[in-house]
């Protein structure tokens, strides 16, 4: 390819750098070459020029050579362009290299190499085709420095450009201009054309080898990287430095532990295990392989450290769960004087995150701000993370609204915070919004933007982002499918679920648990049973979330033994510690099935302190079960525990009135007046025509609550001639007729009649309520399915219920 056919060559020069800035007067005396004796370049300024290190200094020479008459010799103009060059002055060095009307190639050369080190890739191509103009015969590091430059930038069409002159030029066997060339398609990742370069070549070095391999490592070829280093062995060569700084990721990528154990022999054999970035390369893959602990044995023998080595180590605990230790390693960096970078202090605004750490998360941010990083969308879109997770939204979304240049990443990062603090409406107008500016969402966007629409449980809403994923062709990534999956149970289509888990393809852990989730919320232990034994028998193997799923289930649907045999299995079989989540859940699971005794016997022998979720549910075993004794025992724990949580405080009130226990009622509620505690007010949801309808119980402000009240007195008369009773036990000191009026004004009946009346007949009518189904409303809901022929769904805080005909799908246990 000849260098007029090639997009950039022209004939017109580039604007010289001296055309900026007219010559000085000293210098243009001088535009004319004379004849110096040779002992002058023993002079003082020449001895100078070879010592000096920096511009300031280069600067401070330049009068002496221009002093002695010595500015025209070409020892002092190559030197000067070279210096001018290497520091980064290429208007200087043109300012040299202009006037000069007897030009070496060497000062083409160096001009060139100046160019493509300090500046674009546009600029150092209009050099070089100033060179061929000037008929200046290009050496092979012309083309690699311009390869580098082409790499760099990304910019493949012209990197084949340059590859075209390289081979026209006769470089095309040259050792040193091929891997230039292999390099630039790795960097390009056209990795097919650099293995291609590198297979034609007909020798090949260790520098040559090293960049294949690392091409192919950065590509997220990690197996193909691999399988290379045994050939480098077969061609006479040994990896160096540079090759195992450049396998390390890939094995880190692999998770091969084995693999990298026998790297790390290598390195200590052949003596490298003292270079710093070596030690670094191996903490990284340590840590990803999920043996944080021999990283930090690593990290403490370091004699130095880089904060490349320190960002490592915080990573490699952050990634693998110990937000403390992360938090303490980035405080003793601190400590040391080692100033943090941008990577830094996203490490640690995750480990806050995490945490929730909010104080923590506050003293980094100061940070960003003295660190003048707060234009780094990158740290930006950590804080507004952080700041969701530690329920500061506010403070993130006035973040994000401030955020110049956002990115998708900006946008998936506040509907997240949104989704995650319940904001389910300003979740979906960031995600229309984000729509509206053209900025189109990616699996990670749905995946924020699903679970905050699970919330809402409105079916049609569901089918909606369900077409929109299909028509967005996310549909095959198992993330966004298992938030489908999620969504879809939690909308009470449990069937529709699970046709969409059939459907996958690749399946992961957190499908498998959504799956199991879905089924125990849903009251269908035996079906999440079976489910979960045919995952046991696959190679995704289950985790602390799988088992925590099928407790739950068993607890949901009674199944006591089953349950106790899987607690049992969890270390037994997979070696996963039970958490305090676990033994909650067992501890449910007793209560329950009214094994009340068991279950407090099993909490007297917890290997740790047990905590609010194992009195919690206690307690509300209590509740259900009407046992004074155990209820107060776990209450009083739990005003230990959290003393400020009302709800405890109502639950152990109810069971006193269950019991006709006034006076404890009465000190109860007495206590709560004294610390200012409320009871959570029962809401209900329901969706009407792309509108949502709340109802609080006892509210009259809803438009039709006239015409709501009305109705429900009739349904009221007519499930009771159907066999309803209303169970008033838990209300006291009035009359038995006012005990009716209140149970009739609880949120769900209101939203159910409201659901009644305007929907047509055989319409499903689905309901979210906040607290936990009272029995007097779940008796009534079932009578009212009965006697209007609707199937109702209601979805409380713990589970669903599908009230059809009579009858409830909890089989009134729950």
């Amino acid at each position: 390819m000849s260098l007029q056919l090639l997009p950039f060559a022209s004939t017109q020069l580039p604007p010289s750098p001296l055309h900026s800035k007219p010559l000085p007067s000293t210098l243009r005396s001088f535009s004319q070459r004379t004849h110096i004796p040779s002992h002058v370049y023993r002079h003082p300024s020449a001895i100078l020029l070879e010592l000096c290190t920096s511009i300031k200094e280069l600067h401070q020479i330049l009068p002496l050579v221009i002093k002695n008459g010595l500015y025209n010799e070409e020892l002092f103009q190559t030197k000067l362009v070279s210096l001018f060059c290497n520091y980064g002055s290429l208007t200087e060095a043109g300012r040299v290299f202009e006037p000069i009307e007897d030009k070496l190639e060497a000062l083409y050369h160096t001009m060139l190499k100046g160019y493509a080190k300090h500046s674009s890739l546009d600029a150092s191509l209009s050099f070089f085709c100033r060179m061929r103009h000037d008929s200046v015969i290009p050496v092979v590091y012309n083309f690699t420095y311009l390869l580098k430059l082409c790499g760099d930038s990304s910019d493949l069409r012209r990197g084949k450009e340059i590859h075209a002159q390289l081979i026209t030029s006769g470089f095309s066997w040259n050792l040193f201009a091929m891997t230039g060339v292999v390099n630039m398609y790795a960097k390009c990742r056209q990795m097919d054309d650099a293995y291609k370069m590198f297979d034609r070549m007909p020798e090949r070095d260790l520098v040559c080898w090293n960049t294949i391999i690392s091409g192919y490592a950065q590509n997220g070829l990690a197996k193909v990287a691999l399988e290379l280093v045994p050939r480098i062995f077969e061609e006479g060569h040994r990896p160096d430095s540079i090759t195992i700084v450049s396998i390390l990721p890939a094995v880190a990528d692999m998770r091969s532990l084995r693999i990298g154990k026998a790297i790390h022999g290598y390195v200590l054999r052949a003596g490298f295990e003292s270079l710093v970035n070596i030690s670094t390369a191996l903490v990284d893959m340590y840590s990803k392989c999920e043996s944080v602990g021999t990283a930090r044995l690593i990290f403490n023998a370091m004699s130095s450290r880089t904060v490349v080595t320190w960002n490592s180590m915080i990573d490699g605990y952050v990634q693998s769960g110990e937000h403390e230790e992360a938090m303490v390693l980035f405080q003793k960096m601190m400590q040391e004087g080692v100033q943090p970078t941008d990577v830094t202090l996203m490490e640690v605004l995750h480990a806050c995150a995490d945490l929730g750490n909010l104080e923590q998360g506050k003293f980094v941010h100061k940070l960003v701000d003295e660190m003048k990083v707060n234009s780094n969308v990158s740290v930006m879109n950590s804080l507004i993370s952080m700041y969701s997770k530690c329920k500061k939204v506010d403070i993130a979304a006035n973040l994000f609204e401030n955020l110049q240049n956002k990115t998708i990443v900006s946008w998936n990062a506040m509907i997240l915070g949104y989704a995650q603090n319940g904001l389910v409406n300003e979740a979906l107008n960031s995600f229309c919004e984000m729509q509206s500016r053209n900025i189109k969402p990616d699996s990670f966007t749905m995946v924020s933007v699903i679970p905050a629409l699970a919330e809402l449980s409105i079916p049609r809403q569901a089918k909606w982002i369900h077409g929109f994923v299909i028509r967005r062709l996310l549909d095959k990534n198992v993330f966004v499918m298992t938030a489908l999956v999620d969504m879809y149970a939690k909308c009470g289509a449990i069937h529709t679920a699970r046709k969409l888990f059939d459907m996958m393809s690749e399946r992961h852990v957190i499908t498998w648990n959504a799956m199991i989730d879905a089924y125990g919320t849903h009251g269908l232990g035996e079906a999440a049973v079976e489910l979960f034994e045919e995952m046991q028998r696959g190679l995704i193997k289950p985790n602390d979330i799988t088992y925590l799923c099928v407790l739950s289930a068993c607890s949901h649907s009674g199944l006591v033994e089953e349950g106790l045999k899987y607690f049992d299995s969890m270390k037994k079989d997979y070696g996963l510690e039970p958490t305090m989540d676990h033994y909650g859940a067992v501890v449910d699971l007793l209560g329950r099935a009214g094994k009340l005794n068991e279950a407090w016997d099993f909490i007297q022998k917890m290997p740790f302190e047990p905590g609010i979720t194992v009195y919690g549910a206690m307690l509300g075993a209590c509740k259900i079960h009407k046992n004074v004794e155990l209820g107060e025992k776990a209450a009083h724990k739990l005003f230990e525990l959290n003393p400020d949580e009302g709800g405890y405080h109502v639950l152990l009130a109810n069971i006193y009135a269950t019991a006709s226990m006034w006076d404890k009622f009465a000190e109860v509620r007495t206590m709560m007046q004294k610390k200012g505690l409320q009871k959570t007010p029962g809401c209900s949801l329901v969706e009407l025509r792309n509108e949502i309808h709340c109802f609080y119980s006892g509210s009259t402000g809803h438009p039709q609550s006239k015409r709501i009240y009305a109705f429900l007195e009739t349904l009221v008369g007519k499930i009771k001639a159907a066999g309803y009773t209303p169970d008033t036990n838990s209300i006291h000191d009035v009359e038995d007729d006012v005990k009716e009026q209140l149970l009739n004004t609880h949120s769900e009946k209101l939203a159910i009649a409201f659901g009644l009346l305007n929907t047509s007949p055989g319409t499903s009518i689905h309901v979210r309520k906040n607290l936990r189904v009272c029995g007097d409303c779940h008796n009534a809901t079932k009578y009212i399915s009965l006697v209007t022929g609707r199937e109702i769904i209601v979805r409380d805080m713990h589970r669903f219920h599908h009230f059809k005909n009579g009858t409830c799908s909890c089989g009134d246990y729950w």
